[in-house]
């Protein structure tokens, strides 16, 4: 459960990783919950993004306490939901939305989730999240600088 701060949860595959969603505070990794509850590893990553302060709950426990307490077993199936429509949301945009829309729509919600204007970030940071090449995001980050829609700085971005 993050209490403060950010973290970011992608998958790996090979050298490839994919941004699924961001977990900010009062919220929680379902995929978490989920591996507690078959007392196995996690298929996804995390790593914060800024200081963060989360409450680790003890694995043995997660089971007994779904269980055991109505609310903890409400908050595990709220937060499956905001999980999996943020997932589905992925799979369109994946599907249906050229790179540079996504790339576009990467840096707003970045903006919004850190809410900060400019953004530190570099170029193979966001490669590695939208799973393509740093060369592509480049190519694709002047692209939106001429349509006024960036500001590249020297090691942040900024959306206009």
């Amino acid at each position: 459960m993050v209490l403060t701060g950010l973290i970011k949860v992608f998958s790996r595959y090979e050298d490839k990783e994919l941004l699924l969603y961001y977990i900010k505070p009062s919220e929680s990794c379902v995929m978490s919950f989920s591996a507690s509850l078959k007392n196995a590893p996690s298929q996804v990553f995390a790593i914060t993004e800024e200081d963060t302060t989360v409450l680790l709950l003890p694995a043995s426990k997660i089971d007994g306490w779904v269980k055991k307490f109505p609310n903890f077993n409400q908050l595990f199936f709220e937060q499956y939901n905001v999980r999996y429509h943020e997932l589905l949301k992925t799979i369109n945009h994946l599907l249906f939305d050229k790179l540079d829309v996504r790339l576009y729509n990467y840096l707003i919600e970045k903006k919004d989730i850190t809410k900060k204007n400019p953004i530190k970030i570099s170029h193979r940071q966001i490669a590695n999240e939208l799973g393509t090449a740093r060369e592509v995001i480049s190519r694709l980050l002047k692209k939106l600088e001429g349509e006024n829609k960036v500001k590249q700085l020297s090691n942040q971005i900024k959306i206009l």
